[in-house]
């Protein structure tokens, strides 16, 4: 199999162990219990992103600010989803919503979602991350491209989303030769249709392959009929708890 043409080096030799990073969950008044579920103690969470409706919205929710506040204060990181739209969205429109995740939900940090990847495109997402360590200073810049982007990237985010799609994909997946020159903690993988037989070859292709943040769900993207596609991310895998279970007890490493 592809994935199994290359030696990783080990999450563990760098302090940093595999963890999951949650790409999204419905709003708080449609899915208390998953919000409620990613507060336990002892989820091994290194995020979890927060959006409240495509973004921050057009003013405060008090029930999104209560939800993250509840995971900040279980000590798990919180970002604010903001869509790069592939680079359709202007710099001016990104940084807006940077400013009122900050300010209305005092987020950690930042996933910019559907980030471009190409080499062109890199000198405006730079300016785009700058601009947002100067509105949070510590934030945490998560880049996602769902593929491998250009490796000048990985110089100006904390992680890049280098595998955002299904099963079918991921199964097969090959990864870039640069991503051996960093460390687990600097990759994630999203991967949406995985049944529950597979999780673990899923968690074992993960660790060949480098990404120290993953997120793996049986939910999957296709819609009944003619409805547009699903979103994968807004419910928690059926199989949470024990993915929960392997990833916190280090199984997959």
């Amino acid at each position: 199999m592809p994935y199994l043409t290359r030696t990783r080096q080990d999450p563990t030799a760098t302090g940093f162990g595999t963890g999951l990073g949650v790409p999204g969950v419905a709003h708080p008044l449609l899915a208390p219990d998953e919000w409620n579920r990613l507060g336990r103690p002892g989820t091994p969470l290194h995020w979890v992103v927060l959006d409240v409706a495509d973004g921050p919205g057009v003013q405060p929710d008090p029930h999104c600010l209560e939800a993250a506040g509840r995971l900040r204060n279980a000590g798990v990181r919180v970002l604010g989803h903001i869509d790069a739209a592939y680079g359709l969205r202007g710099f001016g429109e990104i940084i807006s919503d940077a400013h009122r995740f900050h300010d209305w939900y005092q987020v950690d940090g930042f996933l910019l979602d559907r980030c471009p990847a190409g080499r062109e495109d890199l000198p405006e997402v730079r300016r785009a991350v700058a601009t947002l360590r100067v509105i949070h200073e510590d934030a945490h810049v998560v880049l996602g491209h769902g593929t491998h982007p250009y490796p000048g990237y990985a110089e100006h985010a904390d992680q890049l989303v280098t595998f955002s799609g299904p099963w079918s994909d991921y199964r097969w997946s090959q990864v870039a030769e640069w991503t051996a020159d960093h460390p687990p903690e600097r990759f994630c993988h999203f991967v949406h249709g995985v049944p529950r037989p597979h999780l673990e070859e899923a968690l074992r292709i993960a660790r060949w392959q480098g990404a120290g943040t993953i997120y793996f769900t049986d939910h999957s993207d296709r819609g009944s009929g003619r409805a547009a596609p699903a979103d994968p991310w807004q419910a928690l895998p059926g199989y949470w708890d024990d993915i929960v279970s392997r990833v916190g007890t280090g199984v997959s490493e």
